[in-house]
């Protein structure tokens, strides 16, 4: 994949955004960190206190009520802030070309909240997490893309 110069290089996943500046070319990036944001997401275990109910159905037996997962409702709001971010930046002209790396399911969480003008200036979408990745390891996969 091609990274522009002076690209803004979006690695998130529910829980860690990093943001970054392409310094180098199109063909050989060279990423700078800019931002970085963490929150803390316990598991959803040690988010919830009680089991789901129950409620009395027609007919024979009971039917239980969904779980509520506290630790996905959070990574996606999570995206959706980082959603709102790019917007404010792509609104203040912080950036023309953006390249979004973040978990298939992160990726889809943010595709609902882009606006339209992170839509204009999106050049790539990379359905991978990478977080957890050195910078040199981001630049070689965005590369090989």
């Amino acid at each position: 994949m091609q990274v522009p110069h002076n690209s803004f290089v979006v690695v998130a996943d529910g829980e860690k955004m990093l943001f970054f500046r392409n310094e180098g070319d199109a063909d050989f990036p060279k990423l700078q960190v800019e931002r970085k944001r963490e929150q803390d997401n316990p598991p959803n275990r040690e988010q919830k206190t009680d089991e789901a109910g129950r409620r009395h159905a027609p007919g024979p037996g009971r039917s239980a009520y969904e779980d509520t997962d506290f630790h996905q409702l959070e990574e996606d709001r999570f995206a959706q802030e980082t959603a709102e971010m790019l917007k404010r930046w792509a609104l203040r002209n912080d950036f023309e070309s953006l390249i979004v790396v973040a978990p298939p399911k992160t990726l889809g969480e943010l595709r609902k909240h882009y606006h339209k003008e992170v839509e204009k200036r999106l050049a790539g979408e990379v359905a991978k997490d990478l977080t957890g990745h050195p910078v040199e390891e981001i630049e070689k996969i965005l590369q090989a893309q």
